[in-house]
């Protein structure tokens, strides 16, 4: 039986942090991570496995990848453009709701790591 999308193995890279992006991605299995570098240093932002997505910034805005996404294990991938997205959303339009509630989930979170960050920073 042939699969969709695209196998990657442990270590390998799908995408890098100031790639340019046309689309996101859907976990079908496996698991990945997430890593901001800054500084020459790698800040894990989070892992993800089935049934994730990530990359749909890239749908949105015409700016560049803000992390890199890394396999931890065997992982197989689909790829979604705008127009399967947007086709998506025509038939289920929960599929939105669902989008924006993970990228605001996403950005609460690293509101609250950044000011946790900030006051151990300005601890003596």
């Amino acid at each position: 039986m042939a699969r969709l999308g695209k196998h990657y193995n442990e270590g390998d890279v799908i995408f890098r942090q100031g790639e340019a992006g046309n689309c996101m991605f859907v976990i079908q299995r496996g698991e990945v991570e997430a890593i901001a570098e800054a500084g020459g240093k790698e800040i894990r932002l989070r892992t993800m496995g089935t049934n994730d997505f990530f990359g749909e910034m890239a749908l949105f805005e015409k700016e560049t990848r803000t992390a890199t996404i890394r396999a931890t294990r065997p992982t197989q991938v689909l790829t979604i453009d705008k127009k399967n997205f947007l086709s998506g959303i025509h038939e289920d339009p929960s599929l939105a709701f669902r989008v924006v509630k993970t990228m605001s989930h996403r950005i609460r979170d690293l509101t609250e790591r950044l000011a946790r960050y900030e006051n151990q920073a300005g601890e003596p």
